[in-house]
């Protein structure tokens, strides 16, 4: 009987195909590495190759870290390049292996061939090995003074490399010096741009705790060292350009004159091929005549041509970022710009993330004389089927009309859409038309004249159907059918799942009842049953409210919810003239991509205050207080107790003694067709405890991170803070002195204008529990967001109102 098949199982990729295969190569790699004979690089070669193809899959092939480098003994520069790339790999993870390489690399650096000298300089400053760095110091300064240029340059590089090793070693050894010598002394282009990157970086470290590193920080922007790489411009590199404009940039001229003659000698630059260079002439221009108003608009029609040369040439990638540039100098000057339209119509072939800039532009450049051009292109796009950029066009007519005097011919357009039947069209036109109308009230008669054909059926997007309710209630006298159409929507309240949409119905019933009673009074009283009984907190306490106003007094309700309209005449930007103006400064880097500043997208301290992460350091949060779910049946009464008048709360008290509902109640209830009745005011709450705190509390870092893990948030909540408090949080500090007087110590803070982020603790006078505080500040929109975790978590709310008490002093005392 033949035996059993065994079972085939398919090789992992990360082991060898065949069993013992390192070690075969590690045998073959020894045999050859003494041998002379001829031919014996090329079998080296097929054996690297091996060893580079299994290292790059994951396969551990660091037992033949001492056979490679024996066979490393040779004049064949691939061989050499195979070697230093394995060795580099291994010695990062294994600091004892790359002991063995010094000794040879060391040698190879004192190689006849310069490629090998400067290439086995580069791999030994890449060991990156703390140990090692001793072994650094000869070889780089040997280098920096070698015959041949390539040396120079990779010693130069390796030096910044030796500086973030150690830096201690890197300045002791006074490879600095050196390097500014190179600086103004080497007769090749691209040493001199390699010193220039490696000093700035080394000197801009150094300069905190160096007062001689801040001096010659500030010697590299002096005028004689500036004119000297201008006068050498046409000898650097693409990339050294770009990096000597980027110095030039912070030089700041004498006179006028004097900034003429850097522009007359770089003038020639925006004519550069490289997109990098052309960038940073512009922005060394730009920056050079912000105070010089009538050549600043000078500048602003020179840099036309060479940036719109730079968006038609080039892949999509490349013309996008040169249109990011272009499109923030057309929204700060876009008259200058609004004779050059065409060149922002969009091509077939384009992304669409190019087109949509291109529409973006298209807007801002959009004025009385091109309007009528641009609106029947933008037209042309809406009936794309491209459904993103038919929405994106559709806004873009819509913004144009926002921004234009004369809107006849744009309203008419936008009405046509709402013709075109289909859902997309629809929805983008409807939301235009509402901010249409908010505007232009004229336009009344016509808009809804069209809307009002449209069935809400065949409307689906929240804020399409948002703003057709909205025109619903404010135009409800106009519209023959709105009230039975609301109430239509109302039925169907349950199967609306957008909040957006069911607040919009609250207010657009409201407005109708005022001005339609008799048909709209049923709908309002299923509209506020509806609205009382969800469970989203915004809706509730919405329908609670215009509840309550009804109750009050119908007329005041009427001023409330539907006073009378003043046309809007100008609609909030989504960015403040401060981002804007942060993002021009910051001209030629990825804040102009992003559309923000660098603070927004570098550093964690200065994202906003829900992109926060709940921690300091790397604490992790365990209980986030959005876990903790309060019973609906609770929050109705409370709520409703809310907004009831001492006098109410005292016909509530009555109620619950004799049973009968106050008469007022009965009267809007029986209005409305509603069952509704209102709950009887609590009693009131024990006055908290009182909180004395240890004025000289002291709580260590480790401590704090290791309470923070573990102890869950007690309270989250936001106060407002005072106009003087945001005026003094200019100096941080101030904030910490301050709230120490109330015995509260801040341990950690950070960030800086609009968000602040502090670290709070505090402790209990009469026992060491403490009480642990994130405090984020938005100076923008004044708000303080606050979380407490505590050990005695019974005292977190008396905390939390002496700390608001403390919070709100600040800057006022």
């Amino acid at each position: 009987m033949a035996p059993p098949a065994q079972s085939q199982r398919s090789p992992s990729p990360s082991q060898p195909s065949g069993k013992g295969e390192v070690s075969d190569l590690k045998s073959q790699l020894r045999q050859l590495a003494g041998s002379r004979a001829p031919g014996v690089d090329d079998s080296k070669r097929d054996l690297f190759k091996k060893v580079i193809s299994y290292m790059t899959v994951g396969i551990d092939v660091s037992s033949v870290f001492g056979e490679m480098v024996m066979c490393s003994a040779t004049s064949d520069i691939v061989l050499k390049k195979m070697c230093y790339l394995y060795v580099g790999n291994y010695a990062k993870v294994n600091p004892d292996l790359a002991l063995l390489t010094i000794n040879f690399l060391q040698r190879d650096c004192k190689d006849e061939d310069p490629m090998i000298r400067g290439l086995a300089l580069r791999s030994l400053c890449s060991l990156r090995v703390a140990n090692l760095v001793e072994y650094l110091v000869g070889p780089l300064g040997s280098s920096l003074k070698d015959s041949n240029s390539y040396v120079r340059m990779v010693a130069v590089i390796g030096v910044l490399k030796l500086y973030h090793i150690s830096a201690a070693t890197c300045i002791d050894a006074d490879f600095p010096a050196m390097l500014k010598h190179l600086l103004l002394n080497d007769p090749d282009t691209q040493v001199i741009a390699n010193c220039l990157a490696t000093l700035q970086e080394i000197w801009t470290l150094e300069a905190s705790i160096s007062e001689e590193a801040s001096r010659e920080r500030e010697a590299l922007i002096s005028k004689p060292i500036i004119y000297y790489f201008l006068n050498r411009m046409k000898e650097f590199s693409e990339w050294a350009q770009s990096l000597v404009l980027e110095l030039v940039a912070k030089y700041v001229p004498s006179d006028s004159n004097e900034i003429f003659d850097i522009m007359n000698l770089l003038e020639d630059r925006l004519q550069h091929a490289n997109g990098a260079v052309v960038l940073a002439t512009i922005k060394l221009f730009l920056q050079l005549t912000l105070s010089m108003t009538d050549v600043h608009q000078q500048v602003y029609e020179r840099i036309k041509a060479p940036l719109l040369t730079l968006v038609s040439s080039g892949s999509p990638e490349q013309s996008f970022a040169v249109l990011s540039h272009l499109h923030l100098l057309v929204m700060r000057a876009p008259i200058l710009f609004s004779s050059d339209y065409k060149h922002f119509y969009c091509q077939y072939n384009e992304p669409f993330y190019v087109k949509k800039l291109k529409l973006e532009m298209l807007t801002a450049v959009a004025n009385e004389s091109n309007t009528y051009e641009i609106v029947t292109e933008l037209c042309e796009y809406a009936a794309n089927v491209d459904i993103p950029m038919a929405r994106e066009s559709i806004r873009a007519v819509g913004k144009i009309a926002l921004q234009q005097y004369d809107v006849n011919a744009i309203v008419d357009r936008l009405l046509q859409f709402l013709e075109m039947e289909k859902d997309y069209v629809t929805a983008e036109t409807l939301v235009l038309v509402k901010d249409l109308l908010r505007k232009y009230p004229q336009w009344s008669q016509d808009c809804i004249a069209v809307v009002g054909n449209i069935s809400s059926n065949n409307v689906q997007e929240p804020k399409a159907k948002a703003a057709l309710i909205w025109m619903l209630g404010e135009y409800s006298q106009d519209m023959h059918d709105a009230p039975y159409i609301l109430e239509s929507l109302i039925e169907n309240w349950e199967d609306e799942h957008s909040s957006e949409v069911r607040l919009h119905l609250l207010t657009a019933v409201m407005k109708c009842f005022f001005k339609r009673p008799p048909e709209t009074q049923k709908a309002l009283g299923d509209a506020l049953a509806a609205g009382l009984a969800d469970f989203h907190q915004d809706v509730h306490d919405r329908a609670l409210l215009y509840y309550r106003l009804l109750q009050y007094n119908v007329t005041v309700a009427e001023r409330v919810v539907n006073p009378p309209k003043q046309a809007v005449s100008v609609f909030a930007d989504t960015q403040s003239s401060e981002i804007k103006d942060r993002i021009f400064d910051e001209f030629n880097s990825l804040s102009v991509v992003y559309q923000k500043p660098s603070y927004m997208f570098t550093d964690k301290e200065h994202r906003g205050p829900f992109e926060f992460s709940d921690e300091l350091g790397n604490l992790s949060i365990g209980v986030d207080a959005a876990d903790t779910v309060v019973p609906a049946q609770q929050v109705d009464a409370n709520d409703k107790d809310l907004l009831l008048s001492t006098s109410e709360k005292e016909d509530g008290r009555a109620l619950s003694s004799n049973g009968h509902m106050p008469a007022a109640s009965l009267a809007i209830d029986d209005l409305l067709g509603l069952g509704l009745s209102v709950t009887a005011a609590p009693a009131p709450a024990p006055s908290p405890p009182s909180l004395s705190l240890n004025p000289k509390a002291v709580l260590d870092p480790g401590t704090f991170q290791q309470k923070w893990r573990q102890l869950p948030i007690s309270l989250t909540q936001e106060f407002s803070v005072s106009p003087q408090g945001i005026a003094a949080l200019i100096s941080p500090q101030a904030l910490l002195r301050h709230m120490q007087g109330d015995s509260v110590h801040c341990i950690a803070s950070g960030g800086q204008s609009p968000n602040f982020k502090f670290f709070f603790f505090a402790q209990k006078a009469e026992e060491s529990s403490n009480f642990l505080v994130e405090c984020i500040i938005n100076t923008s929109t004044a708000k303080a967001h606050v979380k407490i975790k505590a050990d005695d978590q019974s005292m977190s709310q008396t905390f939390s109102t002496l700390f608001q008490s403390a919070l709100s002093k600040f800057g006022v005392q």
